[in-house]
């Protein structure tokens, strides 16, 4: 990638900005240029869009965004301190890099996004499963975004891929899977970062389906959720108590098994459950 876009590898960047990673931050730098090229490829055809970058530290991911034919990349960074090693970039690519030194969860990006729009991201370990459920629960359907390409934990990565019925298997997975086609593309090991973690990482794609796979009142789904994977070893008519007085015929009514534990219920069961509730 150096040899691509004439700029200095990122272990140079990174020595010559000083920038040791902070773990009161969730940083953790890929330091492989030929990674980034790839999380960036693994994002889809980014020459219509906008993407938004969260937490780009020192460059590596944004490079690979703008090397791939990024239309603009919006990245946001709380840390101070990556901002002149983002200012070079931007520098090298003229009109296609704003830089906001904020906190993600504060800022208002679509002020600054114009749609198409695709979300690209190395995550903070700190801030990345918020920003993935803010991402996931927008107030209207379709959001703002068409898809998010995200590098979480591994652990992570499997809860939003999950099926039911398996270890990782929770509300993640039903948030995602329930708007999103969810897979997991690229694993990577501890030693692909600086400074290595202690888990493997992993990116996972989320693409947004048009509509819902099936119907439910969203708050409702989110509060039925919530409640049935609060306390995963309880049946579901001791853990949804307080949602129905009614709860046991309800969830009859829904084709699950009073009995059931929330592991393995299916998102179609849960959706029935959120619209007999909303009745």
């Amino acid at each position: 990638m150096a040899a691509i876009d004439g700029l200095p590898a990122l272990r140079e960047v990174i020595r010559d900005h000083d920038l040791v990673a902070k773990k009161s931050l969730g940083q953790n730098f890929l330091l492989d240029l030929n990674l980034t090229a790839k999380i960036a490829r693994a994002a889809g055809d980014l020459t219509r869009c906008d993407v938004l970058e969260v937490g780009p530290g020192p460059g590596g991911l944004t490079r690979g965004l703008l090397a791939e034919g990024a239309r603009r990349v919006l990245a946001v960074e709380k840390d101070s301190r990556c901002l002149p090693a983002l200012a070079e970039i931007a520098a090298h690519y003229p009109g296609r890099l704003e830089v906001i030194n904020g906190d993600a969860l504060e800022v208002d990006v679509l002020a600054h996004l114009t749609p198409p729009i695709r979300i690209a991201a190395n995550l903070p370990y700190n801030v990345g499963t918020e920003l993935l459920i803010r991402w996931l629960t927008p107030a209207v359907w379709p959001p703002f975004w068409e898809s998010l390409t995200l590098m979480f934990q591994k652990e992570v990565a499997e809860r939003i891929v999950a099926k039911p019925g398996s270890a990782h298997y929770g509300r993640l997975a039903l948030l995602a899977q329930w708007r999103c086609e969810a897979r997991i593309v690229m694993v990577l090991p501890p030693e692909a970062f600086s400074p290595a973690p202690k888990v493997h990482s992993a990116v996972v794609h989320l693409q947004a389906l048009p509509e819902p796979r099936y119907p439910a009142e969203p708050k409702i789904l989110e509060r039925v959720v919530a409640a049935g994977f609060n306390q995963r070893r309880k049946m579901l008519r001791a853990s949804l108590r307080g949602l129905h007085p009614q709860i046991e015929s309800l969830l009859e009514e829904a084709g699950i098994p009073p009995t059931e534990r929330a592991e393995r219920v299916t998102l179609e069961q849960f959706c029935h459950l959120a619209r007999l509730l909303a009745r």
